[in-house]
């Protein structure tokens, strides 16, 4: 599982908190972190979610965030363990193709018998 990054530009903080747009009523809804990243809503940390200013005459919403962010679970753990082990182990040499020809093969050359 990929822990997500506040989508403030140069801001590498886990995000806590999701804020979505309800732009037919002028209005900003900041919750918490949503389960999975959707396009038209903003991930933000805990720092972004308390500095958060709409644009004059909008409201915001904020419902119950817990700005903490989560440690991270065995789960993860063993996820991570997994990834490096994979990425560590050297690729499997591809088997040869079986060859229908016949005949014996020297270096670069290869002579063939004489059906071919």
């Amino acid at each position: 599982m990929r822990i997500r990054q506040c989508t403030r530009a140069t801001c590498t903080a886990p995000a806590v908190a999701t804020l979505t747009y309800v732009y037919a009523d002028s209005t900003a809804v900041l919750g918490p972190l949503a389960t999975h990243a959707e396009p038209h809503s903003y991930d933000l940390c805990a720092e972004h979610a308390q500095r958060l200013t709409v644009p004059r005459g909008w409201d915001v919403v904020r419902l119950q965030v817990d700005l903490t962010p989560a440690p991270p679970t065995p789960d993860d753990l063993v996820a991570l363990a997994e990834a490096v082990r994979e990425a560590s182990r050297a690729p499997a040499a591809p088997e040869p193709a079986p060859s229908t020809r016949t005949g014996s093969r020297r270096g670069h050359l290869r002579v063939l018998d004489g059906g071919e």
